[in-house]
């Protein structure tokens, strides 16, 4: 018992880090992969990716289908938002802000993303009772900030992009508010299952909702346009920074609180940033640096 004890608290210590790992992951998803995806129908993307991760991961849903008999209406109700704001409205959000800038100029984009620890914190403490501590606060602050110096240093973001950059400002903060909401419907979703079956309802609920949305508006028969390398993108994302980064990420939520959780998640600004320079040459400067040290010091003080 004792052991199991143990091996258990030591669970609960690296769970941060897991959802760190998958926050990173949706990074190298943004910058790396889904440009590829830029020309086709934002709902067509999200069904493509959805649907497949729902498809891998159904032999593992046929094995334990009998864990379902301990949901009831209200597990199957949060399952479905989180589908909805999650995988679906807040996937299709941030993929359309990608897009609207080209993936050149993400400054608003990755601001407003610094905001999903606001929704989601607020939204914890509302519905899910969770108590934080001042120095959680002040951490969490400091998180924040140390965010935006490290993606703008002392400037202010570079709005001067043309009335897209408008579109991609309102995309990017429906992005932040549904996925805030996702992170805290996912707390209360994973309380009654596995997190692998977690990650499979979600992509599954996700696929469906997206199969509507794509048929209503015409883009499932442009499933035709999808190029053989957009093809092999899509399967990358399913094992990469679509399946495997939610299941990581599932599996760290399920053992830490939300208001946590929310601060992890911009190892994803983070992640995007680095990236920036190391593919594109966009070195980062001095404050910049200081910035990115105080936000990874951060989310370690608030794991801990």
């Amino acid at each position: 018992m004792k052991r199991t004890g143990n091996m258990k608290g030591i669970e609960n210590r690296t769970a941060p880090f897991f959802v760190i790992i998958g926050a990173s992951m949706w990074g190298v998803d943004g910058i790396v992969l889904r440009p590829a995806l830029y020309g086709l129908p934002v709902p067509l993307v999200v069904f493509i990716e959805s649907t497949i991760v729902a498809l891998i991961l159904s032999p593992y849903f046929i094995r334990k289908i009998y864990s379902l008999k301990n949901l009831d209406y209200r597990d199957w109700l949060t399952f479905f938002f989180v589908a909805l704001l999650g995988g679906a409205v807040g996937t299709m959000a941030i993929t359309k802000a990608l897009f609207f800038v080209n993936f050149v100029n993400l400054s608003v984009v990755i601001l407003l993303q610094k905001l999903q620890p606001v929704f989601a914190i607020t939204f914890a403490t509302i519905f899910l009772k969770e108590r934080l501590s001042k120095r959680f606060f002040i951490w969490a602050a400091l998180a924040v900030v140390g965010a935006y110096f490290m993606t703008f240093s002392t400037n202010l973001p570079d709005l001067s992009t043309g009335d897209k950059t408008t579109m991609a400002a309102f995309f990017s903060l429906l992005a932040a508010f549904s996925f805030g909401s996702s992170t805290v419907l996912s707390k209360r979703a994973l309380r009654n299952v596995s997190f692998e079956m977690g990650t499979y309802l979600r992509f599954f609920f996700s696929a469906v909702i997206l199969f509507v949305i794509a048929f209503a508006m015409g883009d499932i028969e442009k499933i035709s346009e999808v190029s053989t390398t957009q093809a092999i993108v899509f399967l990358i994302i399913a094992f990469t920074t679509g399946g495997a980064a939610i299941f990581l990420y599932y599996y760290g939520l399920k053992r830490i609180s939300a208001s946590v959780s929310a601060i992890c998640e911009l190892a994803f600004p983070l992640t995007a940033v680095v990236l920036e320079y190391v593919i594109r040459g966009n070195l980062l400067d001095p404050v910049q640096w200081i910035g990115a040290g105080l936000l990874l010091f951060s989310i370690i003080k608030v794991s801990a």
